[in-house]
């Protein structure tokens, strides 16, 4: 019996990477579907039992019509299935939402299943009580797999390639293997595909498993509790209830909240899998140490501008109101630069005690930064910031002392010769693709500042700064279908970046 369970197993992992992706989406929506079941929603439990049971069924019908075939592609075809669920999976994932809404076009139910699965988060339908508990449910779930299969491919696909950031840190060309790799992972990708999702998965679930449970002892209602843990794990800023102030735990979630946030700072606060040699130790990694400098002085700054708001329009903040403002000052400054996007309940209090608007122009800038390499945070990228960073210093003291010698210190061992080079060739991609995203939005009709809100927010995989970076609210649901269409290659693009991207442009992929 035992064998023959491990002979299933081996044809089960034999099977297109892409496959076992879908087959495990398929069987995810059977989660809402008994939980629609639950609530005496059958028409909504139909609608991903039936979509799950189709997705089962032709999953089955072409693993059986392709099982003789082994695929040959290695890391690079695994970077193209990493394309594919982010383009092409989330036209099944639509079903059962476009089915079970009713009300909505197939274009937005795909567009809104891309902002899940990307972690973006863009809201395309602001009005929750429009979406049921199990829509809700099935929007969270699937960014919280997005965000799961991110941190899946970090480890396994993006660092062998040096793509996603490790282009700076490791010896490979972007796009090409690293040296260094054992022999046997570049001769079996998959093998090293099932080792990280074997290790990664339970931490990653564990994580969320603790949220949820702290949310519940807090008081936060069930739906929400399980949306908001699984929207912070993967950094989507999905809510059931429209952000944190509709929430019930108050600042006691926030500060739950706050603290699993961190686990977008920077991967070693989760795994070493991609630490290299004698940098394991978090006190030392250059990501979260710059993270909470740009947290710190960044809420500093925000409070200051509040403070002279309110002395301007002759009120007193009190000290308890004092507090309540930092903390709201820094809950929203870590949670936009890890590109969640949640907004902290004293964020709109401090607004109106001081009369001033939303500072978006911060808030974008927060989001362009973004996170750690290797995490579920969107952007630029710490690391990249801190290359560039130790670049600008050294050549001030060249301007200073034109013939001292650089030493290579504890803080820049991560960084490989040609990294701030390389993080400014990103840079410069990313800006060029944020400005034809821009110029495309606005042939479509969207106005200059709505079209850079769209594009910043797209591009940093941060859909709740679409509702807060303006005065005026966005209405993605008003867009033309174009500028949707847009918007979903551009949450792609920020998603699997620029790099990756252009390596799979090589005829190496292709070439059969």
């Amino acid at each position: 019996m035992a064998r023959v369970r491990r002979q299933q197993i081996r044809l089960i992992q034999r099977l297109p990477l892409f496959l076992l992706i879908w087959g495990i989406a398929a069987l995810s929506m059977w989660i809402p579907a008994i939980y629609a079941l639950a609530l005496d929603d059958h028409d909504t439990s139909r609608s991903f039992f039936y979509s799950g049971l189709l997705g089962l069924f032709v999953v089955f019908t072409i693993a059986v019509a392709t099982s003789n075939r082994v695929p040959r592609r290695g890391t690079l075809g695994q970077l193209a299935v990493l394309l594919g669920c982010f383009t092409v999976m989330p036209l099944f994932l639509a079903i059962p939402l476009h089915d079970a809404l009713g009300t909505t076009t197939f274009l937005n139910a795909y567009f809104d299943m891309v902002s899940a699965v990307t972690t973006t988060g863009a809201d395309l339908f602001p009005e929750s009580d429009r979406l049921t508990a199990p829509l809700h449910l099935w929007r969270a779930l699937v960014g919280w797999m997005g965000g799961l299969l991110m941190w899946i491919a970090a480890a396994a696909i993006l660092a062998p390639l040096s793509l996603g950031g490790f282009e700076i840190t490791a010896r490979g060309q972007p796009g090409r293997s690293v040296s260094g790799v054992a022999q046997s992972e570049e001769v079996d990708p998959r093998g090293r595909l099932i080792r990280v999702t074997r290790t990664l998965t339970p931490v990653y679930t564990g994580l969320t498993a603790t949220i949820w449970i702290l949310l519940l002892i807090a008081g936060e209602n069930g739906l929400t509790a399980v949306c908001h843990a699984m929207s912070t794990m993967a950094t989507s800023g999905i809510s059931p209830v429209g952000g944190l102030e509709g929430a019930q735990a108050g600042i006691t979630g926030e500060a739950i909240l706050f603290l699993f946030l961190f686990f977008a700072l920077s991967r070693l606060t989760f795994s070493t899998d991609t630490a290299t040699t004698g940098y394991s130790r978090l006190d030392q990694d250059p990501e979260f140490r710059i993270g909470l400098m740009i947290v710190g002085v960044v809420a500093a700054l925000l409070f200051a501008r509040v403070w002279a708001g309110v002395l301007e329009i002759g009120n007193q903040l009190e000290p308890l109101q004092a507090l309540s403002v930092i903390w709201g000052m820094i809950f929203t400054a870590l949670s936009f630069l890890t590109t969640a996007g949640f907004e902290s309940a004293n964020w709109n209090d401090a607004q109106q005690l001081s009369g001033l608007g939303t500072p978006g122009l911060i808030l974008m800038g927060l989001a362009l930064i973004g996170g750690g390499v290797a995490t579920t945070a969107g952007g630029v990228k710490l690391l990249r910031v801190f290359a560039l960073y130790l670049n600008g210093a050294r050549e001030i003291d060249r301007l200073i002392y034109p013939s001292s010698v650089s030493g290579i210190g504890g803080g820049n061992r991560r960084i490989q010769s040609d990294g701030a080079f390389i993080a400014w060739i990103f840079l410069m991609m990313f800006a060029l693709t944020a400005a034809l995203f821009n110029l495309l939005l606005a042939a479509m009709g969207s106005g200059f500042e709505q079209a850079m809100v769209l594009s910043v927010a797209a591009l940093s995989t941060t859909g709740p700064l679409i509702e807060l970076a303006t005065d005026v609210p966005i209405r993605l649901v008003d867009l033309p279908w174009g500028a949707k269409l847009t918007m979903c290659a551009a949450m792609v693009i920020g998603r699997l970046e620029t790099l990756a991207i252009i390596a799979l442009i090589t005829p190496t992929l292709w070439r059969d």
